[in-house]
């Protein structure tokens, strides 16, 4: 089995796998390197009689454990931020993890809660990390649960939704599958590219001044 793999972990688990992954990357820190589109995407095809070659998923069990694993993780990366992050971070002196948390404050101000939240399911590492810095923050409960949970089904199922759509349109998608998981993991990450060089542009435009 390889936790890279969308298709392996599949196989392997099937819908509770779905779950436990979503669980692990939005709630865990040590669960960022995990596929999470690519798993919705691939588990939606796999939902599809007759789609592919590979394991067969039933949509009314993975669309629900999708959504229970990514709104469940979510919320604990949340109270583990919120309980241990403060003493964390008067700990740490790792200038990346402060310059992190800078970020994510920036990020809160400029888009509000709601908006950065929800936008953040979207982004891999950054739905990793959010949920435990709006806790560390003080983003009210009430608010980051209400917008992680919209951000968090929407995700879970439009994804999910997208993969079976295309699953059923598209005859003997076998073929394509690994451009189509690529193509997935590639639009996911522009966003992740994008604010990178929008902050080192504007560390060397604040270097020039």
């Amino acid at each position: 089995m390889n936790l890279l793999d969308a298709s392996s972990l599949l196989a392997a688990f099937g819908a509770l796998g779905v779950a436990v992954i979503l669980f692990a990357e939005t709630g865990l820190l040590v669960g960022f390197f995990l596929p999470g589109d690519s798993l919705l995407f691939t588990a939606g095809l796999l939902c599809v009689p007759g789609a592919t070659d590979g394991p067969r998923l039933q949509l009314y069990q993975v669309l629900p454990a999708a959504v229970l694993g990514a709104l469940l993780g979510a919320q604990v990366g949340y109270l583990i931020g919120r309980r241990g992050g403060h003493a964390l971070l008067r700990r740490s002196s790792n200038k990346s993890l402060h310059h992190g948390v800078l970020r994510a404050e920036e990020l809160l101000a400029r888009y509000g809660y709601g908006k950065a939240i929800v936008l953040a399911r979207f982004i891999p590492v950054v739905r990793t990390v959010l949920n435990p810095l709006c806790g560390v923050l003080d983003v009210p409960l009430r608010t980051f649960t209400l917008w992680q949970v919209v951000g968090g089904t929407v995700w879970a199922v439009g994804v999910t939704m997208a993969g079976y759509a295309l699953g059923s349109s598209v005859p003997d998608i076998d073929r394509y599958l690994l451009p189509i998981i690529g193509l997935v993991v590639v639009v996911s990450v522009i966003p992740i590219v994008l604010e990178l060089f929008r902050a080192r542009k504007g560390r060397r435009g604040g270097g020039d001044v």
